[in-house]
């Protein structure tokens, strides 16, 4: 072997072994109990294993089969996981209004998940060889998993399942822009009129508050399990270094964000090309007049709505027909009877394989983020029926684009059901302005997936330098209350003032006057 071969055999095991140990060692918490949530994170790490990085994801949702580089710390039964069990019954009584509410539900008791053995392993003896680089968190509601960046000593990066809501700004010194932004939960679209306007201040800014005030307890829950000596939650969720979006200004609308907040908003669809079942498969081929897509999501059973309401499903379906419905079903046999003879019921599809069908004509959903963004991707249209949370305001954000129908889950008619499937199945105008948002949600100069694996290596290479100054600041300094606060002052004090001058030039003229007068008068007697 020439001398020439041997060094470049050996700059080639050099280059690949230099490659191979740029790879981070990276930890992501995902503890919410909810498959959406668990879903984006999943995807999000499996970008990053895919990257050459070595992963450790803390989720309740461990992946059935083994993925490169990604390793699986499971919660797997230490709570109940949020699939398949609301019915119509719980769905009525969900009122993310109240902060205590959803705190009591997403937040208290995920952070209580912190004595389970796969988090005390990692705060008792944290890995060494090699240690952690990052820790990715999802920032929603359990913030006492910030701490795990000051445990580690490494940069934290939080992710957000849906828009970033109220609360989520502060910790990025991320503006709220109120006048054009909505809240989360408010429904309103980005165009407002003054009552909207005025609601969504009031609403947000209560919110805002209740949650900053509420969400403190959870350092009870640091000092238990992580140890003591951390500052405030609201100050462990100031320390982030960047904030991953589900979000995209396309669909959302155009926000302003500080350079630490980067939108991935469809970084979960990834289409990994699964098979349908061959009966499925050949059901839809031989669709030739297409098919209607049903789903409420993963948490909500649609077999639990009131008979009158799954009736009406039955006669608008019925009427449709040739067109086929083709329905996400958990329990079939809660169905009442009569289902027509174009529907099929399954009790798990693979979403993203159904709406890249080419003979899906329309997606009927509960208006959940990552199914929208799916049906915006391929292009279906979409007939909503928001249940809560955000849903509302999706819906009526595609609504406002022109490219959804929006009913409500709870009086809807059969009319109004018999029109909406005719307008997505007949009307071409929704049609193609669902394939412009798709082009447009599209264009961008990097994929998502490719969006988060550079942003992410940008932190782990500098850490955390797109930290607003803004987080250093209280609120009132961040609304420039004590500078307005200065300039009313200095403006009063220039008011009193003038006044005062006037005061004394009024009365130094008047003083003049008077005594020009007794002048005149001794004048004239002395005459």
């Amino acid at each position: 072997m020439t001398s020439t071969r041997v060094l470049l055999i050996f700059a080639i095991v050099i280059a690949t072994q230099s490659e191979i140990n740029e790879g981070a060692r990276i930890l992501g918490i995902f503890p919410l109990p909810g498959k959406s949530h668990a879903i984006l994170g999943e995807q999000i790490m499996k970008v990053l294993a895919k990257k050459g990085h070595n992963v450790d994801v803390i989720s309740h949702f461990p992946m059935k089969n083994k993925f490169p580089n990604y390793n699986d710390l499971s919660l797997q039964g230490s709570a109940e996981v949020i699939t398949n069990n609301l019915n119509y019954s719980m769905v009525k009584t969900v009122s993310i209004n109240s902060i205590k509410q959803l705190l009591d539900m997403t937040g208290d008791p995920v952070c209580n998940l912190l004595h389970h053995n796969t988090f005390q392993n990692i705060i008792k003896n944290p890995p060494k060889d090699p240690p952690y680089d990052l820790v990715i968190v999802e920032y929603f509601t359990a913030y006492c998993f910030m701490a795990f960046g000051r445990l580690l000593n490494v940069p934290i990066i939080g992710v957000t399942a849906s828009v970033l809501l109220e609360w989520h700004n502060d910790a990025a010194g991320n503006p709220h822009s109120l006048a054009f932004v909505p809240g989360g939960m408010t429904g309103f679209s980005t165009k407002m009129t003054f009552s909207e306007r005025l609601q969504n201040t009031i609403f947000s800014k209560m919110m805002t508050n209740d949650f900053n005030r509420q969400v403190e307890s959870q350092k009870l829950f640091v000092d238990k399990y992580i140890g003591s000596g951390y500052p405030s939650i609201y100050d462990l969720t100031r320390e982030m270094s960047l904030i991953l979006v589900n979000s995209h200004y396309s669909l959302n609308g155009i926000r302003p964000f500080t350079p630490g907040v980067i939108e991935i908003g469809g970084v979960h669809v990834q289409d990994n090309e699964e098979k349908l079942l061959p009966e499925l498969q050949k059901w839809l081929d031989e669709a030739k007049h297409g098919f209607i897509y049903v789903s409420f999501g993963s948490m909500v059973r649609l077999e639990t709505f009131p008979k009158k309401t799954l009736d009406i499903f039955y006669s608008s379906f019925k009427k449709i027909s040739p067109v086929r419905v083709l329905m996400k079903i958990a329990k079939k046999e809660e169905l009442p009877p009569g289902l027509p003879a174009n529907v099929k019921t399954y009790h798990w599809l693979p979403q993203i394989q159904i709406l890249k069908h080419k003979n899906v004509k329309g997606f009927v959903s509960h208006g959940g983020l990552l199914s929208t963004i799916e049906s915006i991707y391929y292009a279906v249209p979409i007939i909503g029926f928001p249940l809560f949370g955000d849903q509302n305001f999706n819906m009526r954000n595609y609504e406002n684009r022109k490219i959804a129908i929006t009913l409500n889950y709870d009086s809807f008619t059969e009319e109004q059901l018999d029109g909406a499937l005719n307008k997505i199945l007949k009307d071409p105008e929704m049609r193609n302005n669902i394939e412009k948002l798709s082009k447009l949600y599209k264009d961008r100069p990097m994929t998502p997936q490719e969006t988060v694996a550079f942003w992410v290596e940008y932190v782990l290479r500098h850490g955390p330098v797109l930290r607003s100054p803004a987080v250093n600041l209280s609120w009132w300094q961040v609304e420039l209350l004590d500078v307005y606060g200065f300039i009313l002052l200095v403006l009063l004090l220039a008011l009193f003032v003038i006044l005062l001058l006037i005061r004394i030039l009024i009365k130094s003229i008047f003083s003049s006057n008077n005594k020009s007068n007794s002048e005149k008068l001794r004048s004239k007697k002395t005459k």
